[in-house]
């Protein structure tokens, strides 16, 4: 590692094969923690590599625990993180809304790192097990229209990791890496990212796929449509600047979507908002990202059309049933 460092700090970047190489070798515990801190430090410090972002998820992808959905043909939300916003869970919610709206969802998350509050906590809180049994899985699709990955459970070579990630306590590469790992290589994903060069790299390396996709990235930095500024939104097809009147409705500020300073805080909002009791930004912003994730997994819809069905699904209590669904056979 002492040369692979040396090989950094002088501002050299990795082959896809190196960086595929290193990642399975700090899997196997080859390097001490150090090591494993300053390596990740690198990528604070400066931009990753197209051939680096894919050798790590070539590497990941080659040590997880896959998992056959492709029967579901399931989406997933998922965000980076890393944006330094404290937002409620809202592509959590945004999941509850796509399943109640009758689109299948494998959602990956994990621990929140460098915020109060990840998509797993949250779900924990509520008496949500996680597992990764298969036949545990298909129940919650069976009867919730959603399962629940959670990451550690599906990437266990990299369990001496996450104790460093959370005593750095800040975005690492493997922010970069989270949404491309999902364990059941779904066919549908939205990813939000935390840059708009980060979201350029992820849009090159997906158009090597088969996948629907959509890469969002507000202006302002979140790793979601915000509704706080413009957003880009790359896809197979196109690379668009939205802006938010698409979504029929008004700019927010930070304000209006920020999360709790607790995971307590955090869950009480998830409630409000999967009642339907919410505030309207929240709520808004809720149906904007399932909109498009709809918009993302059924490309034949109009967004108007997407709009309707995420907010059907919220306003009528489907996305509620969801979420009761899952706590039901998840608990």
């Amino acid at each position: 590692m002492k040369e692979i460092l040396n090989h950094l700090f002088e501002h050299k970047t990795l082959s896809k094969s190196e960086a595929t190489e290193i990642l399975k070798n700090i899997a196997l515990n080859k390097y001490n923690n150090s090591q494993i801190a300053a390596f990740m430090t690198v990528y604070l410090m400066r931009s990753i590599t197209v051939e680096e972002l894919e050798g790590f998820r070539d590497a990941m992808l080659d040590l997880c625990i896959g998992l056959d959905l492709n029967a579901y043909n399931p989406i997933d939300l998922c965000g980076t993180g890393g944006d330094g916003k404290n937002t409620f869970n809202i592509s959590t919610l945004a999941s509850f809304v796509v399943a109640g709206a009758g689109q299948a969802v494998a959602k990956h998350g994990n621990y929140g790192v460098s915020s109060a509050c990840g998509s797993s906590n949250v779900l924990e809180y509520f008496g949500i097990k996680f597992t990764s049994d298969k036949d545990s899985i298909h129940q919650q699709l069976d009867e919730a229209n959603i399962c629940i990955l959670h990451a550690p459970l599906f990437h266990p070579a990299l369990k001496n990791v996450a104790p460093i990630r959370r005593e750095l306590g800040v975005k690492t590469f493997f922010n970069m890496l989270g949404p491309m790992v999902n364990p059941a290589f779904p066919k549908n994903q939205m990813v939000g990212v935390f840059s708009l060069e980060l979201a350029r790299l992820y849009a090159y390396l997906y158009q090597q796929t088969d996948k629907n996709f959509s890469i969002v990235h507000s202006l302002d930095g979140y790793d979601e449509i915000s509704l706080t500024s413009d957003f880009k939104v790359f896809s197979r097809n196109e690379d668009v600047l939205a802006q938010v009147d698409i979504l029929n409705t008004e700019k927010l500020n930070l304000e209006q979507i920020s999360g709790g300073d607790t995971i307590e805080e955090s869950a009480q909002i998830f409630m409000n908002v999967l009642r339907n009791e919410g505030t309207k930004p929240q709520k808004t912003v809720v149906i904007a990202n399932a909109s498009m994730a709809i918009k993302t997994a059924q490309p034949y819809k109009t967004l108007t059309e997407c709009i309707a069905m995420a907010t059907e699904s919220l306003e009528s209590g489907k996305a509620l049933q969801a979420f009761e669904k899952l706590k039901k056979v998840a608990s």
